[in-house]
């Protein structure tokens, strides 16, 4: 594998290249063929492959960032930062496994945290053709079940700094009890019981009080969002060495080899070590839980005893100031309570969702209508997409924009709009209210915009600035965020959909 740079559009990619003679060469170019027409930002995209004439290479997203392996370098997660990242890399997986493909060989180094991509997933079905042999051919025999059982790994990885399976890599392997691997609980303490228990439930394929033995990545999702809240993901600190992780190898060197095509070592998920000046690949030793909990308790003790200091002195404050202003007038509102419409703002369920396509595309496709629902399922490893367009991020000068439509069932009046959007920048947007779901033109002409930003990403907040009422609210693009790793190509992700207002009296 070497990094070089696309000399025509100006980015650095991988690209990996076979010694003569090497036997799954046609295995590999099959599965990064296969891998190449997923588009879901989370998987490492493949741009281009060649196997003609005797030479035969794969080009593939150039990925920066931190490795999980890299991320444990110091000790385990915390519970809930680990469920986030697996929770994202199942959602992934999931989407991979709907069209059909498979992964067959996680590993520690094949999930990534990216600053400007998120959750990065890198060689779905290429490391496991590349490998090959019994293992191999056993995974492809349930590839649901083993790419489950393999992010369970990566979860339990996650949550004690052990790896619980073959080819432990960086990590240490995992400690064992009658012969099984101790469960993440048993390593760690600090484990919450019902994550534990889904680990469990995955990896070992053993039921618990909880359930059956998970099977599938979209299961485990689902199962992994019930036990543990969404968090947003941390940046990584920027890196000042020359490793892999800071993109620091010089162009045209080589990053590292598969040893069966030709050169490296094994031990590192099917690859080389890469070489990184001033750091080793021996294990350094983690922080024991004990020790952990000791200090984790000890700075949280002070930060409680100040966090109730300020707010006796706040009280204090507050109280003195009122005790001399003049007394509440009669009809004002005491301060301090909130008003009506505020107290009344509640979680509003919308009935359905649609894409609301009211322009059309040139080729017939209505801008992914079965996945409005991800949208407003709560779970935020499922989402709706747009069509990606070329060249220009508003929607390749072919339409004004396009959106998705809730059916609130009822007249409301709104709050705020909460859109869990995907983390590349930006996506412009509104948010509208209307009594129309008819899919045209003029319908926008009957809508009320409430809300707008030109640079939502992430999880965004859109504040209601009017009192319009309507059955239905409107998410309106106008502008799309690049696609990662796609250059010249716009899309728009929505993941999570959260509606807060008021039900219109008499609207039933």
């Amino acid at each position: 594998m070497w990094k070089a740079i696309d000399e025509t559009l100006a980015r650095a990619v991988t690209v990996l290249t076979f010694a003569h003679g090497f036997p799954r060469v046609p295995d590999v170019i099959a599965a990064a063929r296969a891998a190449s027409r997923l588009t879901d930002p989370r998987l490492a995209q493949v741009f281009d492959v060649e196997d003609a004439d005797g030479q035969a290479y794969v080009v593939m997203e150039w990925l920066a960032g931190d490795a999980l392996a890299d991320l444990l370098a110091e000790g385990p997660l915390e519970p809930a930062r680990a469920v986030a990242l697996v929770a994202e890399a199942a959602g992934a997986l999931a989407a991979a496994h709907a069209a059909g493909q498979a992964h067959l060989r996680l590993g520690p180094r094949s999930l990534r945290w990216t600053r400007s991509g998120g959750v990065k997933i890198s060689g779905l079905g290429i490391d496991a053709a590349l490998t090959g042999g019994p293992r191999a051919s056993a995974a492809a025999g349930d590839p649901a079940l083993t790419d489950t059982r393999d992010l369970a790994r990566l979860l339990y990885a996650g949550l004690t700094g052990y790896w619980p399976g073959e080819d432990p890599g960086p990590l240490p392997p995992a400690p064992l009890s009658d012969g099984t691997f101790c469960t993440p609980r048993q390593v760690s303490a600090e484990v919450p019981a019902a994550i534990d228990a889904v680990t469990c439930q995955a990896l070992l394929q053993r039921p618990t009080r909880h359930g059956a033995p998970i099977t599938t990545p979209a299961a485990f999702a689902d199962a992994l969002a019930t036990v543990a809240p969404p968090l947003p993901l941390p940046e990584p600190a920027p890196r000042t060495g020359r490793g892999p992780a800071a993109g620091g190898y010089g162009y045209g060197q080589q990053a590292g080899g598969h040893p069966a095509a030709g050169g490296g070592a094994p031990g590192w998920g099917g690859y080389a070590a890469p070489a990184s000046p001033g750091r080793g690949t021996a294990y350094r030793r983690r922080f024991p839980a004990t020790e952990r909990s000791v200090i984790t308790r000890a700075v949280v003790g002070v930060v409680i005893v100040l966090v109730l200091a300020a707010v006796g002195a706040t009280a204090w404050l507050i109280s003195s100031g009122t005790q001399k202003a003049a007394p509440p007038q009669a009809g004002r509102r005491p301060p301090g309570r909130p008003s009506p419409s505020t107290a009344a703002t509640v979680v509003l369920k919308p009935l359905s969702a649609h894409s609301f396509d009211a322009y059309g595309n040139d080729d017939g496709t209505d801008e992914n209508d079965s996945q409005a629902p991800n949208a407003i399922d709560g779970n935020p490893s499922t989402f709706w997409h747009t069509d990606y367009y070329l060249d220009y991020p508003k929607f390749g000068n072919l339409k004004p924009g396009t959106g998705l439509i809730l059916n609130m069932g009822r007249q409301v009046q709104l709050s705020q709009v909460q859109v869990l959007f995907g983390s590349a920048c930006c996506t412009a947007a509104q948010i509208m209210v209307g009594n129309s779901d008819a899919q045209a033109a003029s319908t926008l002409g009957s809508f009320t915009t409430v809300a707008q930003s030109s640079t939502a990403a992430g999880n965004y907040t859109f504040a209601a600035s009017s009192k319009a009422t309507g059955q239905y609210v409107l998410i309106w693009l106008t502008s799309l965020p690049p696609l990662q790793g796609a250059s010249g190509k716009y899309e728009a992700f929505i993941y999570n959909i959260v509606v807060r207002g008021t039900a219109v009296a008499g609207s039933g």
